[in-house]
């Protein structure tokens, strides 16, 4: 068993993003266009490309928006030249927080960043800071109930390194990164849906937060989630509902 409140987390993160739909779609157009522009527009020869697209295939997002995205990361049409920045921090309690970017002005992106730290009582660090507290990997949650046996099989043999079960019943499964494709391949080939599945970057270790702390996580997390140039936020903390 391992986790704690990780369905409540994962349920309030699904939220949040569909209620973002318009910025999901903005997020998904940066990631293709920079994965394009550093990788080369062949999604069969650039794994970045080819995990962004199937995102936001999955969104439904359009045919013409995913090839113009591309178009533009590879130069064929005139658009912002985004760069990729890290910012690292604390939130409430100590709890690590790491905010990824794409942006066309630091400046502005940074000032906002720090902006959104300070209101909310955290503090932004230095490059670094934090990130040693988290693992580069690909990331499956199964809503409670989902047979942990049928999970591990499917995964293992797609090439997953571990299957957890949380104290909830949600049901985990971890693979390198570079496998995340193979492994998402292999659940769907056994009929398993996840409720989440995404290359991310998993906390080593988690801090629970509750009350009046949780609270004031949350809304740190949700204004740096809020911020245009900001494409994921990724935390130790666990809020304890």
């Amino acid at each position: 068993m391992a986790g704690h409140s990780k369905w409540a987390n994962i349920k309030h993160k699904k939220a949040v993003t569909d209620a973002k739909r318009g910025k999901v779609f903005t997020r998904l157009i940066r990631e293709i266009t920079v994965a394009a522009r550093m990788g080369g527009a062949d999604p069969n020869m650039n794994p970045r490309l080819r995990l962004a697209a199937e995102k936001a295939r999955d969104v439904n997002m359009s045919k013409d928006n995913i090839e113009n995205a591309i178009k533009r990361g590879a130069g064929a049409l005139d658009g912002a030249n985004y760069e990729e920045v890290r910012y690292e921090g604390y939130g409430i309690a100590g709890a690590a927080v790491m905010v990824d970017c794409l942006t066309d002005n630091r400046t502005r992106t940074v000032a906002d960043v720090r902006h959104a730290f300070t209101k909310h009582g955290g503090n932004l660090g230095t490059d670094g800071s934090v990130g040693f507290m988290f693992k580069h990997c690909g990331q499956f949650i199964f809503a409670p109930g989902t047979s942990e046996d049928k999970v591990m099989e499917a995964a293992l043999e797609a090439g997953a390194e571990d299957v957890l079960t949380n104290e909830d019943g949600s049901v985990e499964v971890i693979c390198a990164f570079g496998d995340f494709s193979a492994v998402k391949q292999g659940l769907e080939k056994a009929g398993l849906k996840p409720e989440l599945a995404e290359v991310t970057m998993k906390p080593l270790s988690e801090t629970v937060i509750g009350g009046d702390d949780a609270a004031r996580m949350q809304k740190l997390l949700d204004a740096l989630e809020a911020l245009d140039d900001v494409q994921d936020v990724y935390t130790t903390a666990m809020i304890d509902e």
